[in-house]
């Protein structure tokens, strides 16, 4: 006789992962969603990730289960989505048969609301961290009083969690600017690309990528939005015409348009070279080995994850004075700043260039000083979430015997 499923059977979790973009969207948030659910997964089991979903999106070779709900594109800012979790019913049917132990939201939105609904539902402690400079994106394309109500309403949220962390020390300051006055603590984010590469590595990906040896190359990954500065990288390297260097930059955006007639315009098109996204970690790896320099001068980022991933491969960055992603930089002992002007940057650049010793010391001293793995961090996280349960004295996230 067939054993016949019961249909009001609750499913046990552990942990909850909540998150408005999720990949084959890529971004920093994205990729921390990503690396908290794998490792998560391999240490206790049990995780969930609640995402929009993600048109021709395939999550079903995952070693963890991703529960997405309807989503529609956001506008001007392909290839992001989202939807209202409480409005699919398919993705209701689940999740309210799904018993968390807790649940950690990692934006304010329709993920995260749906995040702090279960949260109620089922007495369990919501996590929300911070990300990113949410009143910068939506002053692109709201008025002024629509900003304010957004952040009221963004706000609220992080005031209605029960912990609130920032990937940065220096984030701390953002969410305060934004009006939270509530307990901040800083989780650090990770790299997946922790290891030990030898010195072939390193030749074989400029090879791969057709450098020649005596071209110098500079490396931006990240979104192409202006937000993120690359006007300065662009009318910089206007000013280097005589310097055999190689420029790329991997990502896309709104602006990737607008920064490619750039490029034209400055007659950089022979030294430029704009790779689109790159989802294949090991081709990103060959990127960020064959670069001597990452160039990163966005006031726009709280605590990018493109940072130190570069310095894993001992490829130094160049940021803003002054900006908060850079207070992780030591200038000229594991990064170098710049002032946000062009003839200050081509300043530090071509003393740099001039250099390569020099270049190579902080590459050493990035990857030794800002870079740690992802599953180091994630025991970290599982550490914290036990505190929280027990200090609620709730059942444990236990790890597995492995």
């Amino acid at each position: 006789m067939v054993e016949q499923k019961n249909p009001f059977a609750r499913t046990k979790a552990n942990v909850g992962l909540f998150c408005d973009c999720f990949p084959p969207v890529m971004d920093g948030v994205a990729v921390c969603m990503e690396n908290y659910a794998k490792w998560m997964q391999s240490k206790v089991g049990g995780v969930k990730v609640i995402t929009p979903n993600v048109p021709g999106a395939d999550y079903s070779q995952l070693p963890y289960e991703v529960m997405s709900y309807f989503s529609v594109p956001v506008p001007k800012r392909h290839p992001y989505v989202t939807g209202v979790a409480e409005i699919d019913p398919k993705f209701l049917a689940r999740i309210v048969k799904t018993d968390f132990r807790i649940v950690h939201a990692h934006c304010p939105f329709a993920s995260g609301i749906a995040a702090r609904r279960i949260a109620r539902l089922q007495g369990i402690p919501l996590v929300a961290t911070f990300h990113s400079k949410y009143r910068d994106d939506f002053a692109r394309v709201l008025p002024e009083f629509a900003v304010k109500a957004v952040m009221k309403v963004i706000i609220d949220f992080f005031e209605q969690a029960d912990y609130v962390w920032v990937p940065q020390e220096s984030v701390t300051e953002v969410i305060r600017e934004y009006g939270y006055k509530g307990k901040v603590e800083v989780m650090d984010n990770g790299s997946d690309l922790v290891a030990d590469y030898p010195d072939k590595f390193f030749v074989d990906a400029r090879n791969a990528l057709g450098i020649n040896p005596e071209e110098f190359v500079m490396l931006f990954v990240g979104q192409h939005i202006w937000e993120k500065n690359p006007r300065l990288v662009i009318d910089t390297l206007a000013r280097m015409g005589d310097v055999p260097f190689r420029m790329f930059f991997v990502g896309t955006g709104y602006a990737a348009e607008e920064m490619k007639a750039l490029v034209s315009e400055k007659g950089l098109d022979s030294k430029v070279t704009f790779a689109g996204p790159v989802f294949d970690r090991a081709l990103m790896t060959r990127y960020y080995a064959a670069a001597d320099l990452f160039l990163f001068p966005s006031l726009y980022d709280n605590a990018p994850l493109v940072v130190r991933e570069a310095a894993a491969l001992h490829t130094p960055a160049v940021m803003a004075e002054g900006s908060t992603a850079s207070t992780i930089i030591n200038d000229s002992v594991n990064g170098f700043l710049v002032k946000n002007d062009p003839e200050d940057m081509e300043r530090v650049l071509r003393a740099l260039i001039a250099d390569p010793e020099r270049i190579r010391k902080a590459g050493v001293q990035a990857s030794e000083t800002i870079v740690r793995s992802w599953e180091d961090c994630v025991e970290e996280v599982i550490d914290r979430y036990n505190t929280i349960l027990r200090s609620r004295s709730l059942p444990l996230v236990e790890k597995m015997d492995i």
